[in-house]
């Protein structure tokens, strides 16, 4: 198994650190964001109907899951650099083979190896069918 070389994983932690980056301000705005709009919502409160109240609380859930994917990402991130520092970075969680820096420059926090990845994904992905 061929380890990552120092360049690569110095280009792998700049990707990663880049990414987290940008999803702190993502987070950091959608969170101003909201702030903001619920204090014009509260300027503008007029009497509504159940329909705009609907549409407000989906609203609100949709806001809220972009915010839960942004910090999940950054936990993965997060997650990735301390395999970096532990030295088990680019190696599959399951088999322990290379994960291989083409893949990891796509998906820099992948944890196995695509055979490993693709092998779980057919196996969750039959749980999430129920059979008649």
């Amino acid at each position: 198994m061929a380890a990552l070389t120092h360049p690569q994983l110095e280009q792998l932690t700049r990707k990663l650190k880049a990414d987290y980056q940008a999803l702190l301000r993502e987070v950091r705005d959608e969170l101003e964001n909201s702030g903001n709009q619920h204090r014009i919502d509260l300027l503008n409160s007029e009497p509504g109907d159940a329909g705009d109240e609907s549409m407000a609380n989906a609203l609100a859930d949709f806001n809220l899951t972009i915010l839960d994917r942004h910090i999940d990402g950054m936990r993965d991130i997060e997650a990735a650099l301390q395999r970096i520092k532990n030295g088990e970075y680019g190696v599959c969680i399951d088999c322990g083979d290379e994960v291989g820096f083409t893949r990891l420059q796509a998906y820099p926090t992948a944890k196995r190896c695509i055979v490993c990845q693709e092998q779980r994904e057919k196996h969750y992905a039959q749980e999430g069918h129920p059979k008649m």
